[in-house]
C-alpha cells in the first residue's frame, strides 16, 4: 500500500504538467520531455549499462518482440512492465547505439521521420526513429519510478495490493460527478482538470499555465485519473472484465456495433495505421496492383506506413486552400482507376484523415465514404483529431477501418484502438491473438480510454462542438487582428466554417513559428506547438516551400539535427480551455506581433532569463517525480 501511494503521488505530480514530448515549447512540453529522457537513464541504471553507449526505446509489447527479431538475441537487454506487477503494456528495451537498424524503421509514423519529402524520408536519430507515434509518456514515467520503488520495496511492491475490490462497472461508470450530464457536467469536470491553476515562470512572474496544445496531447481529469489507479490494484478477473466492458464502450459511442466491428487495443494511432498497413500487405489479387489514395493533408502517421508497402503504390490527392477535398474529383479518379480500368493498378483503399492536425477541418466523411464504396474501394479514417470533438458514426457511415489515440481523448496513459469491420484484417489466429494480447496489456490505459469516453459521452459530442466552435471563433476573430498575422484554412466568414474544428494554424511576419511559441510561453505562459507537425508535405505547401528550397533544408537538417526549420504556430483546444484563457492568447498574440523583431537565427541555443527559469521548473517537477519526498 505504501509503494502504491508513492507511486500515485510521483505520477500524480507528472500529470499535473503533462504534455507531448520533444516539439513543444512550453513549460508541459519541457517537463515532460525531461522526466521522459530520464526515464530512460533509470532504465539503463537498473540494467547496470552506461547511457554513452546505450539508449532505451520504450515500446509496446509486439512492437518489441519486432524489434529484437531484428535485432538478434544478443543485440538488446529488456525490461517488461508485466514484471513489475503493473498492467502498462510496456516493454523497454536496452540497446547499444551502434546496434540500431539504419534505414526505415519497421514501423514509420508521427515522430520517427526528421523531414519528409514527396519521394524519401530523413529519419529521427536514435531511439526516436523505433518509437513510431506518441509513445505512453505517461505509462513510461510510472514504469521508471516503479523500478526506483522496488529497489526501496522489494519485487513485489506492486504484486499484492492492499485495496477493495471494484467491478469494471463501479471502475468506467461510477464517479463523484455522476449526478451531471451536459454543460453542468462540462463546468463540473474542468474544475477536476489535473494541473489546472499550477503556477509557471514567464517574463511577468508567475502565471498560471494555459494549455493551448491538445492537438498534440490532451491533459487528464480526476475521475479518469481515480480510473486508473483503482485499474492497476485490481486482479486479472477485473481487469479482464475492464478490457470487454471498454471494447464495448468504444463499439457504442463510435456507432460500430459489435456483430459487425472489432475494436483491437493498440499503443496508438500510429501502430493502429500500421496494423492496418500490414495487413493490406497481406491481401494478393493476381494481376492487380494495389493502390492506396490519401491526401495532402495527412500527418506522417496516415501517409509514411502507405509509401513504406511493398508492391503497393500511393496517390496524394490534393486538398483546397481550406483544406477540403473536391468529392468530384476523387469520384473520378476512383472511377478510372476501378470502373474504366487502368493497367493493372486498382484503388484498394482511400485512407483520410476524419480532422486535420494543421487546418483542423472536418471532412465529410458520409460522402467520401459514399464514393468509395461505389466503386468498391474500403475507407480508412485517422481519428486521432476527430473522436474527442464530433460524433462518429462508423456503421452509418460505412466507414472500415477507425484508429485513434486515447492521449488525445482526455485519457494519456498509452493506449488507441484499431476499429475495423470483421473479416478485414489478414492475419492467422496466432497472429491475432499476439496482436490482442499486446495491446490488452496496457489495462490502466484500456480503462481510461473508458471512462474518458464515458464522459464526453455524458457531456454530449454537440456540447462539446458548440462550445468548441465557439471558443475557435472568439480566438479567431481577435487573433486576425494582430499586425502582420496569417491564419490558415477556415475562418469565421467562411461558408464552411461548421466544418471547422479548434486547431488554428498561423503565421507572424518576420518571426519563425519556434520564436513566437517560445514568446507565448515566456511571455503568456502558454503551451503551444511549433514545426511542421509531423505533417511535412501540406506544411511545405502552405509557406511556400520550392523544391529547390526543400532540398537545401534537408542537407541543413543532415548536418545540423537540432536546427529549427520554418512551419507553422499551432495553437488547439481542448475541453478544459475557457474564454478567459483565449482572451489571454489573444493579447499576448498581439503585443508579440507589435514587438520589434529581433534576428531569428535557427543555429543558436542562447537561452533568456526566463528560458532558464523555465529549465529550472522542469528540474524541480522532475524532482518532486523521481527523489522520495520526505
Amino acid at each position: 500500500a505504501e509503494a502504491y501511494a508513492e507511486l500515485e503521488r510521483s505520477v500524480r505530480a507528472a500529470l499535473e504538467t503533462y504534455s507531448n514530448v520533444h516539439r513543444g515549447s512550453g513549460h508541459n512540453s519541457l517537463t515532460s520531455t525531461l522526466l521522459y529522457e530520464q526515464a530512460r537513464e533509470i532504465v539503463l541504471h537498473d540494467l547496470g549499462l552506461d547511457g554513452e553507449g546505450h539508449t532505451v526505446i520504450f515500446c509496446s509489447p509486439r512492437r518489441a518482440e519486432l524489434l529484437q527479431a531484428r535485432l538478434g538475441q544478443t543485440g538488446c537487454r529488456t525490461l517488461s512492465s508485466r514484471d513489475t506487477g503493473l498492467p502498462l503494456g510496456l516493454r523497454a528495451l536496452a540497446v547499444e547505439r551502434k546496434a540500431l537498424p539504419a534505414g526505415a524503421p519497421f514501423q514509420p509514423g508521427g515522430g520517427t521521420a526528421r523531414l519528409v519529402f514527396p519521394n524519401r524520408v530523413i529519419w529521427a536519430r536514435g531511439a526516436d526513429k523505433f518509437e513510431a507515434g506518441t509513445p505512453a509518456i505517461v505509462n513510461v514515467i510510472t514504469f521508471a519510478r516503479a523500478l526506483q520503488l522496488i529497489r526501496q520495496f522489494g519485487k513485489g511492491a506492486f504484486f499484492a495490493a492492499d485495496a477493495e475490490r471494484r467491478t469494471a462497472g463501479d471502475i468506467l461508470y461510477r464517479d463523484e460527478l455522476e449526478k451531471f450530464s451536459g454543460r453542468e457536467l462540462l463546468s463540473a469536470l474542468r474544475a477536476t482538470l489535473i494541473g489546472r491553476g499550477v503556477s509557471v515562470p514567464t517574463l511577468e512572474g508567475a502565471r498560471p499555465f494555459i494549455n493551448l496544445d491538445n492537438g498534440a496531447s490532451t491533459p487528464t481529469f480526476e475521475p479518469i485519473w481515480e480510473a486508473v489507479c483503482q485499474t492497476w490494484r485490481q486482479g486479472e478477473q477485473v481487469q479482464g472484465e475492464i478490457v470487454r466492458e471498454v471494447r464495448s464502450i468504444c463499439a457504442e459511442v463510435l456507432g460500430a456495433p459489435e456483430a459487425d466491428y472489432d475494436v483491437i487495443f493498440t499503443a496508438n494511432t500510429t501502430e493502429a495505421i500500421n496494423l492496418a498497413a500490414e495487413s493490406l500487405g497481406k491481401e494478393s489479387e493476381p494481376g492487380v496492383r494495389p493502390v492506396v489514395v490519401n491526401t495532402i493533408l495527412e500527418h506522417n502517421s496516415n501517409e509514411l506506413p502507405w509509401r513504406s508497402l511493398p508492391g503497393v503504390a500511393l496517390i496524394r490527392f490534393p486538398v483546397d486552400d481550406e483544406g477540403l477535398l473536391d468529392l468530384n474529383a476523387l469520384e473520378v479518379l476512383l472511377r478510372a482507376y476501378n470502373q474504366e480500368g487502368r493497367g493493372r493498378k486498382r484503388i484498394k483503399l482511400v485512407a483520410v484523415s476524419g480532422a486535420s492536425n494543421v487546418l483542423g477541418v472536418f471532412n465529410d466523411l458520409a460522402e467520401i465514404s459514399r464514393i468509395v464504396h461505389r466503386y468498391g474501394a474500403r475507407l480508412l479514417v485517422d481519428g486521432a483529431q476527430l473522436v474527442a470533438h464530433r460524433k462518429v458514426e462508423m456503421a452509418a457511415c460505412e466507414i472500415d477501418y477507425l484508429a485513434f489515440s486515447a492521449h488525445k481523448v482526455y485519457a494519456p496513459f498509452g493506449t488507441g484502438a484499431l476499429v475495423v469491420r470483421k473479416g478485414l484484417l489478414q492475419f492467422s489466429p496466432a497472429e491475432l491473438a499476439q496482436i490482442r494480447s499486446s495491446g490488452e496489456e496496457n489495462t490502466g490505459g484500456i480503462a481510461a480510454l473508458g471512462k474518458a469516453l464515458v464522459l464526453l459521452q455524458r457531456i454530449g459530442l454537440d456540447v462539446i462542438r458548440e462550445e468548441e466552435q465557439a471558443l475557435t471563433e472568439r480566438a479567431l476573430r481577435g487573433l486576425m487582428q494582430a499586425p502582420g498575422l496569417t491564419v490558415f484554412g477556415i475562418t469565421p466568414d467562411s461558408p464552411r466554417f461548421a466544418d471547422k474544428g479548434g486547431v488554428i494554424a498561423f503565421d507572424l511576419k518576420n518571426r519563425m513559428a519556434s520564436r513566437v511559441a517560445r514568446e507565448l510561453a515566456e511571455q503568456g505562459g502558454i503551451g503551444v506547438r511549433s514545426g511542421c507537425h509531423c505533417a511535412h508535405l501540406l506544411i511545405k505547401r502552405l509557406v511556400h516551400i520550392s523544391p529547390l528550397l526543400a532540398q537545401f533544408q534537408g542537407v541543413i537538417v543532415s548536418l545540423f539535427p537540432q536546427v529549427s526549420l520554418p512551419g507553422l504556430t499551432r495553437v488547439s483546444l481542448g475541453i478544459e480551455n475557457t474564454v478567459g484563457e483565449i482572451d489571454t492568447l489573444i493579447g499576448v498574440v498581439d503585443r508579440i506581433a507589435r514587438q520589434p523583431a529581433a534576428e531569428d537565427n535557427p543555429f543558436s541555443s542562447t537561452k533568456t532569463d526566463v528560458g532558464r527559469r523555465m529549465d529550472d521548473f522542469a528540474r524541480a517537477v522532475a524532482e518532486r517525480v523521481y527523489v522520495q519526498r520526505n
